[in-house]
């Protein structure tokens, strides 16, 4: 492991080569999350399948990734970071074969859910081993990189697969990535060192089963509120919840015992506190952007996905390009500078979505988007730092894998949400006798409320949190796990 006290004008110098190569797989296999979103009708029609079938590629991707991610923190803790990187890759890649040759959508499905597999463990990989072989001073440019990956990759999803598309089979989206996939995990594991020490331990099973269960059903009931039904996910967001609440109580008892599957005595660490939270609301208000902005474009404007996915790429590109700028300003003077404005971009970016209209100018809803983007990328990588430096070292490898459980559960709670209250509003305005298109119009502009109501709450709690972390905050805090409902 390199050396954590290294000077700063050395340490500053370059990124260390293991997080150089986790981030470029991070980057390949997020971009495989939103790279199927402009091919849902070609597979409706190649594989004989309803939008609701198809919607499940989607749908089983985001439950997978709920479920798995809760065992990444003992995962990581047990095995080498090779090993890790290994696993990750190499799952994600079967899928992509799997996906690529798929005969029937069953087996499309099927790789689907192994890629997610995949997916799911490669970014509590990197933010694990970053925090450990970065310093803290230069932490903040380090994750500036990270965050490029994390937004440039969803925004060249969709433009990605629409230029695919346009030249051939719904199989060349994976075709395409498979050999990439193949070789960066080959580059990978030629010059990835190892971090830290693998620590011997037994899986609590009853956990894993209540994790999967719990944070998977509440997912899946959750995105099952855009249906037509609303009592069975109900249903299951309820189970799912009291998973949830037996998986939490049986973790506090085997914290005792120094075995939990999931640590949550990093939430006893008020500043990650404070940022887990934040972070799950802003992601519940820019998944639930994403989500009506196309819908909007596509819908009512009559834009096409591949036109959807040029109109957006601008703010994830710009997001994902000011993010080492953005990691180096929280570097020199802390967050507070970047977080507070950043949270009021939102705000007023989603304030002037509210006031769509069947005419608004192009010019105004990129403006609109890339506002968002920019201020989203002034909040994600301080935000990312401040809450996991929070926590001592040994509480690294938990503390990502539960901020990345929670930002599936808030990313799916989001767009239920938005989505419920779109189609409300809209069955309410056309039972008045209001067109089609104002109707769905009328229904979008509740649902950008929706949203821009989130990112007050966004506002609040980034006032709160600290610029920087004391020079104490790797060390445990000493409060008692019992404090943690306080």
């Amino acid at each position: 492991m390199p050396a954590l006290d290294a000077p700063a004008h050395e340490a500053s110098a370059r990124t260390p080569a293991v997080i150089r190569w986790l981030v470029l797989a991070t980057f390949i296999v997020i971009l495989n999350e939103t790279i199927m979103i402009n091919a849902i009708p070609r597979l409706m029609a190649d594989l004989d399948i309803s939008a609701r079938s198809a919607q499940w590629l989607s749908t089983a991707f985001m439950l997978t990734m709920a479920a798995v991610i809760p065992t990444t923190g003992w995962f990581l803790q047990r095995v080498t970071t090779r090993t890790a990187y290994a696993t990750a890759m190499g799952v994600f890649a079967a899928g992509t074969l799997l996906a690529t040759l798929a005969p029937t959508f069953e087996v499309l499905l099927l790789a689907r859910i192994v890629q997610a597999g995949g997916t799911a463990v490669m970014m509590p990989l990197l933010m694990t081993t970053l925090m450990t072989v970065v310093p803290e001073h230069d932490r903040g440019r380090v994750m500036g990189q990270v965050t490029l990956a994390i937004s440039v990759a969803p925004a060249l999803g969709p433009a990605v697969s629409g230029v695919l598309l346009q030249l051939g089979s719904w199989r060349l989206i994976f075709a395409v990535v498979l050999p990439i996939a193949l070789g960066v995990m080959a580059l990978g594991m030629r010059n990835l060192e190892n971090v830290g020490e693998p620590r011997p331990g037994a899986i609590d099973w009853p956990s894993v089963a209540l994790a999967a269960s719990g944070f998977g059903g509440l997912v899946f009931g959750l995105s099952r509120f855009g249906a037509d039904e609303v009592g069975s996910p109900l249903v299951i967001v309820g189970l799912g919840i009291a998973a949830i609440a037996t998986f939490v109580l049986r973790q506090l008892r085997l914290q005792r015992t120094g075995t939990p599957l999931l640590d949550l005595r990093t939430l006893t660490h008020t500043t990650y506190r404070r940022a887990l939270l934040l972070m799950s609301v802003a992601f519940m208000a820019m998944l639930g952007s994403m989500i009506l902005l196309p819908l909007y474009l596509q819908d009512l404007r009559g834009l096409s996905p591949l036109q959807t996915g040029l109109l957006v790429m601008p703010g994830g590109l710009a997001m994902g390009l000011l993010g080492p700028r953005v990691g180096r300003i929280f570097d020199a003077v802390g967050g507070r500078p970047l977080v507070v404005p950043g949270s009021v971009g939102v705000l007023v970016s989603l304030t002037v979505m509210t006031q769509i209209s069947l005419t608004t100018p192009y010019a105004v809803l990129l403006a609109a988007h890339m506002l968002m983007m920019i201020s989203l990328a002034a909040l994600f990588t301080p935000v990312f730092t401040l809450g996991l430096g929070a926590v001592p070292m040994h509480l690294y490898s938990h503390a990502s894998s539960l901020l990345g459980t929670l930002q599936q559960v808030a990313a799916a709670f989001g767009t239920a949400l938005v989505v419920t209250v779109m189609s409300s509003r809209a069955v309410q305005l056309a039972t008045s006798g209001t067109g089609e298109a104002e109707a769905m119009l009328g229904g979008l502009r509740w649902a950008f409320w929706i949203g821009a109501g989130l990112s007050v709450v966004v506002v609040v709690l980034a006032v709160r949190l600290p610029g920087r972390l004391p020079a104490t905050a790797a060390e445990p805090e000493p409060e008692p796990v019992e404090d943690l409902a306080a």
